[in-house]
Parts: C-alpha cells; sequence; structure tokens
C-alpha cells in the first residue's frame, strides 16, 4: 500500500478515533433522519425560510452516509482502504457537502434578515418557489468548486495523519496553479460567508433592538417568536462555525508551513478532523428544541386571536373539535398574563375558538 495512505497514529488512536466516528455517525443519521421525516410530516405548512433548515438536515446527513462509513472502516484498519480512488471519492463528497452547508447558513442569514421586520411583520416575505431556486443554485455552486480539482485547478490528497482526504492545502507553496486555487476556494467559499453570517446576524440584532424599543403590546407575542426562530438560526450558524474554525486553522497552517509539515503531531491533525464532524449532530437538536419551543409560542398567539375576533364557525364543527381534543383546554390558561377582557366578554366563544386551533396544530 502506498505509504501515504497509511496511517501515521497509533493503533489504540485509530481504535478510539473508529469509536467516536461511529457515535457521530449513528447520532447525526438518527437526528437528521428525524428532522426530515418531521419535515415531510408537515411539508404544507412549511414556510419558505424553514427549507433551509430542511437542507441544512439533508447535507449533514448527506455527508454521514456517503463519507463516515469509509472513514470508520479506515480507522479500524489503520490504513486508508480503496487508495486513490476513495481518495477521490472522499474529497469530493467532503467538499460538495461542507460548501453546501456553508453557504446555506450565510443565505439562511442573509433571508432572516430580510425577514426580520422592525418593527416586526413588516419584514421581506419569501415564496417557497425563490427559496427552492436558491437551494439548487448553493448545489450548483458547490459542485462546481468540487469539480475544479478534477478539471486541473487544485487536487485533492490524503490528510497528514492518513485516514480521511480533502483538498492538498500543502500544494499552496508548490505551484501557482494550488496556490490561485486554494486563495480563491478560502475567500469565496469560506471568509465571505462567513463575514456574511457575521454581518447578517449583527444587522438583525440591531432590527430586533429597534423593534423592541417601539413594539406595541399587541405585537409582543409576534416579536417573541421572530426572537426565537433567529435565536435558533445563530445558534446552528455558531455551532458549524466553531466545529470548523480549528480544522481551518490548521489546515491554513499547513498551507504557509508546508515545509514543517513533518514536525506536527499526526495527533493534532486530527484531533480537528473529528471535531469538525461533531457539526452534522446538534444541528437537529437545535432544531428540535426551538421548533416545539416556537410552536408554543405561535398556537398561544393563534388562541388569543382566536378568542378575541374569530366568531363561531357552526355547532357541528365545533362538537366535532372539542370530541377530538377533550376537555382539558380553555380559556382560563390566559388568566394569568393574557387579556381578561378577552375572556370575560368572550366566554364560551373563545372556548370553542382555542379548541378548534389547538384541533389544527
Amino acid at each position: 500500500m502506498d505509504e501515504k495512505y497509511m496511517s501515521k497514529l497509533s493503533p489504540i488512536a485509530d481504535f478510539w478515533a473508529g469509536i467516536y466516528l461511529v457515535i457521530i455517525a449513528i447520532l447525526s443519521i438518527l437526528g437528521n433522519a428525524a428532522v426530515l421525516v418531521c419535515a415531510a410530516r408537515r411539508v404544507t405548512l412549511l414556510k419558505a425560510p424553514e427549507l433551509l433548515t430542511v437542507n441544512l438536515a439533508i447535507t449533514d446527513i448527506g455527508m454521514a452516509l456517503s463519507m463516515y462509513p469509509l472513514s470508520i472502516s479506515s480507522a479500524f484498519n489503520h490504513a486508508w482502504i480503496g487508495g486513490d480512488t476513495t481518495c477521490l471519492y472522499y474529497s469530493l463528497m467532503g467538499m460538495i457537502f461542507s460548501i453546501t452547508s456553508i453557504i446555506t447558513l450565510a443565505v439562511m442569514g442573509m433571508v432572516r434578515y430580510l425577514v426580520t421586520g422592525s418593527p416586526p411583520k413588516t419584514g421581506v416575505r419569501f415564496k417557497r418557489r425563490t427559496i427552492l431556486m436558491v437551494i439548487c443554485g448553493i448545489w450548483l455552486y458547490a459542485t462546481l468548486w468540487a469539480l475544479f480539482p478534477l478539471l486541473g485547478w487544485g487536487s485533492y490528497g490524503p490528510e497528514p495523519f492518513g485516514l480521511a482526504c480533502s483538498i492538498d492545502w500543502t500544494g499552496y507553496g508548490e505551484s501557482l496553479n494550488h496556490a490561485t486555487f486554494i486563495m480563491t476556494l478560502s475567500i469565496l467559499c469560506t471568509f465571505l460567508p462567513c463575514l456574511a453570517i457575521v454581518f447578517t446576524y449583527f444587522g438583525i440584532a440591531w432590527k430586533l433592538h429597534r423593534a423592541y424599543q417601539s413594539i406595541q403590546s399587541n405585537d409582543f407575542q409576534y416579536g417573541n417568536i421572530e426572537k426565537k426562530i433567529t435565536l435558533m438560526a445563530v445558534m446552528i450558524s455558531s455551532g458549524f462555525l466553531i466545529a470548523w474554525t480549528p480544522y481551518v486553522s490548521v489546515s491554513f497552517w499547513s498551507m504557509f508551513h508546508s515545509q514543517e509539515q513533518d514536525h506536527m503531531t499526526p495527533l493534532i491533525t486530527l484531533l480537528p478532523c473529528l471535531f469538525a464532524k461533531s457539526s452534522t449532530v446538534y444541528n437537529p437538536v437545535i432544531y428540535f428544541f426551538f421548533q416545539r419551543t416556537t410552536r408554543q409560542e405561535l398556537r398561544r398567539l393563534q388562541r388569543v386571536m382566536f378568542c378575541c375576533s374569530h366568531q363561531l364557525n357552526s355547532a357541528a364543527e365545533v362538537e366535532k373539535a372539542e370530541d377530538q381534543m377533550g376537555k382539558d383546554t380553555d380559556c382560563n390558561i390566559y388568566e394569568n398574563g393574557t387579556d381578561e377582557t378577552c375572556v370575560g366578554l368572550v366566554g364560551a366563544r373563545c372556548h370553542q375558538s382555542e379548541s378548534q386551533v389547538m384541533s389544527l396544530g
């Protein structure tokens, strides 16, 4: 076997790296599959920006299914399996999924910035068709960059520790071809997306600050929901950047210190790579937590609106809704902190309307 594909780690380090990757793979597949199943079950109710979160889940589960089995088996084998062919495949998949993820996060930040209104309810609204076209553009953009090394601009190669493959970062100082590819890739697929993420969320924070200074009492619930959705996007983006920053830092160090590459401990190059793979695990956790709390807020807001402004539907519909939801819900839940005038004036109407809303949830 080619020396460059032999593991530079000890067998025990390879074993524990393999165990770690098995755990990451299982959690990634189960978590992101759950996100996709939930999205499929409520596909008609998905708002356009939520499709970006679904796209993130697709990239995460795609990475786990297409890449992790090869890296796991190579770790337990104490050497890369398949040689140049699988190295090329692994690098290609890694480029496509990683670029798709970071560009999706950047677009998510820009969409959230435009959607977030100051005051609330004044932001831009996107159609699902528009977001779907953007997502297709993201995948084409990532695929184009992944194909460039195959077309002669840049190249792929094994990582220094021997159990993964990616861009040949050490080739930066060897030729103008490698140098121009790596610098252009770094600017267009790393630095600019990261700047977009940072500046858009600072802009969102400023918008929300201004909104809460002039917010009307009847818009408070809406503003609270918007804040939670934005916080979810911030946490997902921050988690991705934190997970990948050590790997990018080590890669850039190897670019400018290729002559000193042999002096770097293989474990130092392995740990950032393993840490970066954790980014596929926590996105589903963040998504499910905020989806639950946001949907609860939406339901509370809908109940208040139905209680105070909607008329009764037919008696048959009300009776059917009450049979489905039982007798547990009524407007007494608003006696602590909501408009008691609404409860007092509407009475039975409020109870019936709320039952209808709960049946829809």
